[in-house]
């Protein structure tokens, strides 16, 4: 949708027009991509070198090929008027310097007055010129202010004006002045790609005394940082935790939890040969639950096995039996959630970026671990089995099984 109303756009002479993604989480930014804060920290340029700086920037990350669409709002080129007020008349005609201030004040911009109650509500004074006194410089004539002799004097009489450039708007981040670089990753390149590019390409063009920052999203994933490689990390010890206490065994646990890479896999083949799908955070949302109903098929093998081993039978023929008589219930379990996910794989419209990735993720791990896992799981459990019970019990299983 944004490349078409680019397109459609893109021949206008009167304007230049930026087609701006919403953020991928509302309320973490105010656009899609990236979000990159210029700062003038230690420098003394004026508000045109700053604004040179920024399109310096901009510039330069639009080169690399990482970054699609760099673009600020800043602008130091926007025309107004500049306001002197010649001071020495207005002492020589007895006018307050502050009430020349304070009339330009109200009538131009605005100044609260009081809040009255009425109807059962409240309402705001505010004073300001009416829109046709506002119009344009010349209404200057038609403001007046009280001199110490009681006389009006016309306010176009104390003060001149010039035409000048400069900025409409002059942010600040961290009491710095600043501007804000939007963009987007260039297809078939990641955020944190596109953020490498950024920090590479400042390092090389912002000039001495400047400094950045990110801002948003950007902000949010560069803290988060290798936070993923802990979440996995947890989730896989909480389910090996549970295994162990539920099997009572700290080495059984490792013939399910040997299960998921297969899942995930699975999941990271799927992503690569679908065009468009890419290891997001939606798809790593898909290998967290892959971690569940990968482990979920094995459990049904290991759990039965164990029990007959427990039972006095021996690992390879518990192991047999569990197989096939926990076939059909791990292939109907598995249907049916591949099937429940078909929805998310084959979505479309507004979010359906997100709905594949999820969905593709699951079902790619889901097959894997279901046409792969119901071989290697067996394999797994006779030989950490083997382990766990000890040459000696498996002796005495043999010997009672002849």
């Amino acid at each position: 949708l944004a490349a078409t109303i680019r397109k459609k756009v893109a021949g206008l002479k009167e304007a230049n027009v930026v087609v701006i993604t919403p953020p991928a989480i509302p309320g973490l930014g105010r656009t899609g991509g990236f979000s990159f804060v210029i700062e003038q920290q230690e420098s003394n340029d004026d508000i045109k070198q700053f604004e040179q700086v920024v399109k310096n920037m901009t510039a330069a990350a639009n080169e690399r090929d990482e970054i699609s669409g760099a673009f600020s709002f800043f602008t130091a080129r926007t025309p107004g008027y500049q306001l002197e007020v010649d001071r020495a008349k207005v002492k020589q005609l007895g006018v307050s310097l502050s009430e020349v201030y304070s009339t330009l004040q109200t009538y131009l911009g605005s100044r609260y007055v009081n809040d009255f109650s009425i109807y059962g509500r409240n309402f705001r004074v505010v004073a300001q010129a009416d829109t046709n006194y506002r119009k344009n410089i010349d209404a200057l004539g038609k403001y007046y202010v009280r001199n110490q002799s009681g006389q009006m004097v016309p306010i176009s009489a104390l003060v001149s004006h010039k035409m000048v450039e400069s900025a409409p708007l002059i942010s600040h981040y961290n009491l710095f002045r600043s501007t804000e670089l939007n963009g987007n990753p260039a297809p078939g390149y990641s955020s944190g790609e596109a953020i490498a590019a950024l920090r590479e390409v400042a390092d090389k063009v912002l000039p001495i005394g400047y400094g950045y920052e990110f801002t948003g999203l950007s902000l949010e994933e560069i803290n988060a940082g290798s936070s993923t490689l802990y979440i996995f990390g947890l989730s896989i010890l909480f389910v090996f935790l549970f295994l162990a206490a539920l099997y009572e065994s700290w080495s059984v646990p490792f013939a399910v939890l040997l299960a998921v890479p297969i899942g995930a896999f699975g999941a990271i083949v799927t992503l690569s040969l679908f065009k468009g799908l890419s290891n997001n955070v939606y798809a790593q949302i898909g290998l967290l639950t892959l971690i569940g109903l990968a482990a979920k098929n094995a459990i049904l093998i290991v759990e039965f096995a164990k029990e007959r081993v427990d039972q006095g039978e021996s690992i390879r023929q518990a192991t047999m039996e569990a197989v096939r008589l926990r076939l059909r219930p791990i292939i109907m379990t598995s249907l049916a959630f591949i099937l429940g996910v078909l929805p998310l794989a084959f979505s479309e419209g507004a979010g359906a970026a997100a709905r594949k990735t999820i969905g593709w993720t699951v079902l790619g791990g889901m097959v894997a671990a279901t046409l792969l896992a119901i071989f290697v799981v067996p394999v797994l459990f006779s030989s950490i089995g083997k382990v766990a019970y000890g040459r000696k019990d498996l002796d005495e299983e043999g010997a009672k099984a002849g």
